[in-house]
């Protein structure tokens, strides 16, 4: 441990509550156990699940840190026993079970993926959380294929800016929804070919205008509520719903007709509960096939802002505000 401090800041939730309750902290550096790797932190993306394990909806699985953070790039500082993927001062980008929001933060050296080409470090802390989500979903559980349409909600969020580049990188029709002009309009400008604004307009009429009244093949949904008989509505037969998050409610009265009238699957996961080695045969996945993409920069995270780790609460009420386009990034 002679290479760095023994003590570190990292950003403490001091009660459940609102964005005021994350607070610096000093905290002892912790040490990487077999398998593992210890990343110096120059960057860490925010997401919606440390704004739900904040206000006490979303606790760490057992065995994480109560440090929030998802995802980190930076240097390796550290090896645990039998790492041989990674060596002392490479640079990595890294999905990881929380810890993110600190100076040194663990991950496994499966769930470590190298810095893109020409990516700065702020880019590639948006990366992993994000892109491993929305490769999962849309592509392994959603099966989205080139020349089918992709109906994406949250259009402007981190993970639909992703989901609108992959998308179109695989040859897919994206249709997007957002709440205001100005978001529907980044959407186009990142290569959506439909943006619906969903406080204006029906997004089930809508989305079959848009395919002649076919409907969307896979549906990425983060709202549930009355979305969910909404997105059966407006998906086309054999029809893959996706279902990552609720940011509406979990429960919904629904007409399960519709399943079985169109042959529709609903489906969906969570990524941070899953075991190391699902993490990892996903982010190996995206290795594969994004990679390459990434360092030819057709891929790349949409900034909305960065904030210093000690300003996490001020990144967390820029989220909240939903005022954002893209990723919030903390800078150590």
């Amino acid at each position: 441990m002679s290479s760095f401090p023994s003590r570190m800041t990292a950003i403490a939730i001091t009660s459940p509550g609102g964005p005021e309750m994350l607070e610096p902290q000093e905290r002892a550096v912790p040490s990487p156990g077999a398998g593992e790797i210890l990343v110096k932190v120059a960057a860490a993306g925010v997401n919606r699940p440390d704004v739900m394990q904040r206000m006490g909806l979303y606790p760490p699985p057992p065995g994480a840190p109560d440090i929030p953070g998802l995802e980190i790039a930076g240097e390796v500082v550290a090896l645990g026993d039998g790492v041989t993927r990674w060596k002392i001062g490479d640079r990595v980008m890294a999905l990881v079970i929380g810890g993110g929001y600190a100076q040194y933060c663990l991950a496994h050296e499966s769930h470590a993926l190298a810095v893109p080409k020409g990516f700065s470090m702020q880019e590639s802390a948006a990366i992993p959380e994000t892109l491993l989500t929305v490769w999962h979903n849309v592509f392994e559980r959603g099966g989205l294929k080139g020349g089918e349409t992709l109906l994406v909600h949250g259009g402007s969020s981190g993970i639909g800016t992703t989901a609108i580049q992959l998308a179109k990188a695989f040859g897919a029709r994206v249709i997007v929804t957002a709440g205001s002009a100005e978001k529907c309009a980044a959407c186009t400008r990142l290569g959506a070919d439909v943006a619906i604004n969903y406080k204006t307009e029906d997004f089930v009429a809508a989305t079959k205008a848009a395919t002649g009244g076919k409907g969307a093949d896979v549906i990425l949904d983060m709202v549930g509520g009355d979305y969910i008989e909404r997105n059966y509505e407006a998906a086309a037969v054999e029809g893959r719903i996706v279902q990552i998050a609720f940011q509406g409610s979990p429960k919904a009265t629904v007409d399960f007709r519709r399943i079985m009238l169109k042959r529709l699957h609903h489906t969906g996961s969570t990524l941070r509960s899953r075991s190391v080695a699902d993490k990892g045969a996903i982010a190996k996945a995206v290795a594969e096939h994004v990679g390459p993409l990434m360092d030819a920069g057709r891929i790349k995270p949409v900034m909305d802002s960065t904030f210093p780790l000690a300003g996490a609460a001020d990144a967390h009420a820029r989220m909240e505000s939903s005022a954002h386009i893209g990723k919030i990034v903390l800078t150590a």
